[in-house]
């Protein structure tokens, strides 16, 4: 899950060096918290929570429909 994240993230951003990705498990769930630049938190966010949006069915749809639900947390 992330490598997926990373594939997905580092292409949009302007500093792909200080993207970090931490993967643990809460409460049946896979959660990822997505810290990035201050500067590249807009591209990944986007236009009204779009591009987040976008992420979030990518990488809950790779995760398969009887597995575990992912929350991805962008962090600032």
């Amino acid at each position: 899950m992330k490598k997926l994240i990373e594939t997905i993230v580092k292409p949009l951003v302007d500093h792909p060096e200080h993207v970090r990705i931490g993967v643990e498990e809460r409460q049946g769930r896979l959660v990822c918290s997505l810290s990035l630049h201050p500067e590249d938190m807009g591209k990944v966010i986007g236009k009204q929570g779009r591009v987040a949006s976008a992420i979030r069915t990518v990488v809950n749809s790779a995760e398969g429909a009887g597995r575990k639900r992912v929350r991805l947390d962008i962090m600032d």
